[in-house]
């Protein structure tokens, strides 16, 4: 088996960004196509700035499903154990892109390809063939997808690989977000980075308070808690420090995408071994350059723009 730096379970999703700024969704005529799904753009964005990624999913026979293998497989994704479920399509988000702050989605979930992954034993070893799993929390709102996620990260812990969740809280994937937030619970004993805004925590939690929701999360067990503060920045908390930086700042084209490129630069310097605050650095450098782009998989940066970045910005770093 060819050993992966990271492999990655969930959704590879189609995406549809209008071309038309500040026109309202319903008013869009002209759009542009691209591969989504926080995962398909996780396993984009690592690969670009140089980790070797596999992905597990799920796919159908039709058009879209092809191109975006086809995408995948051109940006040496390894897509061998991506499915096929016959007679189900991938989800479909459209986009209104009205920068700097409105960015209006309507995803189309009903029966989505995704949620039809059924992993076999071979697609197992495969999740624990990387130094690094990652799943997110959209990978365990439906059946088989939900029971191919857990066993995928029981497997991988007891691997010894690094088991990232990425709450990634979709409200349409879901019938309430109580339901959501104990699917992320029953994950929490595999998991040593959890990755998640402000208020996705605090649903992973079962908490209305961030500080409470920390305290629960690290009394969990959780090692690692990524809090991505939006505009304000991001912070990582473990038992022994915390590590704040504000954001990079650059020109928004559209923040959709922002937290897929973070996670993408933040974990590949935990594959390099980097310092939290390094990591950091290339998380907040490679979302700064997502968000100035169209588009979240296409956004995605190379290592030499986003140590080009941080170079620039370096000193924007503050004290926790």
């Amino acid at each position: 088996m060819t050993s992966m730096d990271v492999v990655i379970l969930g959704r590879v999703g189609y995406d549809l960004y209008s071309e038309e700024p500040h026109v309202p969704l319903p008013q869009v005529r002209r759009f542009s196509r691209y591969l989504g799904g926080s995962s398909g753009n996780m396993a984009v964005g690592l690969s670009r700035l140089g980790a070797k990624v596999g992905m597990i999913s799920c796919l159908g026979e039709d058009a879209l499903s092809r191109f975006l293998i086809d995408f995948l497989n051109a940006e040496r994704v390894e897509t061998e154990h991506i499915k096929v479920a016959p007679g189900y399509v991938p989800s479909l988000c459209l986009t209104e892109v009205s920068p700097p702050d409105r960015f209006p989605q309507v995803f189309y979930r009903h029966d989505a390809v995704d949620t039809m992954l059924d992993a076999d034993d071979d697609d197992l070893d495969f999740a624990c063939s990387g130094r690094m799993f990652i799943t997110n929390g959209t990978s365990l709102c439906a059946s088989p997808s939900r029971e191919s996620a857990y066993r995928a990260l029981e497997r991988a812990r007891l691997a010894g690989c690094t088991v990232v969740l990425d709450v990634d809280y979709r409200s349409m994937s879901w019938k309430k977000p109580e339901e959501a937030g104990l699917a992320v619970r029953l994950a929490l004993p595999f998991v040593d980075i959890l990755i998640g805004n402000q208020l996705e925590l605090m649903l992973a939690a079962g908490a209305d308070n961030l500080d409470i929701a920390v305290a629960k999360l690290q009394k969990a067990g959780v090692p690692m808690l990524v809090s991505k503060l939006g505009e304000l920045g991001t912070r990582v908390l473990t038992r022994g420090e915390t590590v704040y930086l504000p954001p990079y700042v650059v020109d928004v084209a559209t923040t959709i995408g922002a937290g897929d490129g973070f996670a993408s630069g933040f974990l590949y310097g935990r594959l390099r071994g980097l310092p939290i605050t390094e990591c950091l650095h290339y998380g907040n450098a490679a979302a700064a350059i997502v968000v100035s782009r169209l588009s979240c998989s296409e956004a995605m940066p190379v290592i030499a723009e986003v140590e080009e970045i941080i170079l620039q910005q370096r000193d924007t770093r503050v004290p926790a």
